[in-house]
């Protein structure tokens, strides 16, 4: 019979059997961004379900929005980006923003060495598992929508399902005057679900872009941009009870739990987790006001960083 060192070896065949045993963990952070603040509602997701994870989150609020700017442009921008954050040692990259993930995901994915998630395809896994008459919205930015990027993928998972998208542009403003008007103590009552302050005009754009979707009669509407999640109140009073509303930012909080586990890179236990706020914006005092109601919580002052032209 023929023996192996490990066999012969009671030390060597112990030490393994420890060495497989014991968990492998990595506290380096994640780095996360987006065009602005909206990404901090996957940010919040991703710390509600990894705890123990620190963060660095970059948001490039001096070049918001990315919506309007070409695909060339905006993936320019990814590029720029996810090689600062790598560069400050993060062990997983997350593209918390559709329009980037549109333009920038691949190229991200082919040019660094750790893992990219991006926005749209955990949305579009979700969407499409959800769906029972296989008729789904998408509401995203007008290069979101243009790249077709959330149809490709819905359709790459089922291709019986029909989707229809419709750029709704206007409502990364909505979010944005919403909560500059929420400061007020009578419209903080008003907002204390969804953090906005929602006018009465603000309703008439809503239905004006959703009106035709919920004439499709989908049943399952995916919000498209980082900043949608906040209006969740508003889309779900126009698309009635019977539409799901699907938000990527949940769904990409999973991924990056199951990507981190899958490599043995979760945080330890006992990891004291740090967040820190970085922004291409001079107006920083903005920027930590807005992003303390899109996180929930109170955030750091951000740092400015100064991004060379692309």
């Amino acid at each position: 019979m023929q023996n192996s060192n490990e066999d012969t070896n009671p030390a060597l065949a112990s030490t393994r059997g420890v060495s497989e045993s014991l968990p492998s963990y990595d506290d380096a952070p994640i780095g996360i961004f987006d065009s602005g603040f909206g990404g901090l509602t996957v940010a919040r997701e991703i710390v509600e379900e990894l705890p123990n994870e620190s963060i660095v989150y970059f948001g490039d609020t001096a070049r918001c929005p990315y919506g309007p700017r070409s695909q060339e442009e905006v993936d320019g921008f990814v590029q720029q980006i996810c090689t600062w954050l790598v560069e400050r040692g993060v062990k997983l990259l997350v593209i918390a923003c559709n329009t980037a993930t549109a333009a920038g995901l691949e190229h991200a994915q082919r040019t660094f060495s750790v893992p990219v998630i991006g926005a749209v395809e955990p949305g579009a896994r979700a969407a499409a598992r959800a769906t029972k008459n296989r008729r789904v919205g998408v509401i995203a930015t007008k290069g979101t929508v243009e790249s077709d990027c959330y149809p490709r993928a819905i359709r790459h998972i089922d291709a019986g399902i029909t989707v229809f998208s419709t750029a709704t542009p206007k409502f990364v403003d909505i979010v944005e005057q919403g909560i500059r008007i929420s400061n007020g103590p009578i419209e903080d009552l008003t907002s204390k679900a969804s953090k906005v302050y929602i006018r009465p005009a603000f309703q008439e754009i809503a239905q004006d872009y959703l009106e035709p979707l919920r004439r499709c009669g989908v049943d399952t509407l995916v919000l498209g941009c980082t900043h949608y999640p906040m209006l969740k109140a508003l889309i779900g009073g126009v698309m009635g009870h019977g539409v799901l509303l699907v938000s990527s930012a949940e769904e990409m909080a999973k991924d990056v739990r199951a990507t981190l586990a899958l490599r043995g890179q979760l945080a330890s236990p006992d990891n004291e987790p740090t967040h820190e706020f970085f922004t291409s914006s001079h107006a920083v005092d903005d920027f930590q006001s807005f992003g303390s109601r899109v996180f929930n919580r109170e955030i750091g002052r951000p740092v400015h960083v100064d991004l060379p032209a692309w």
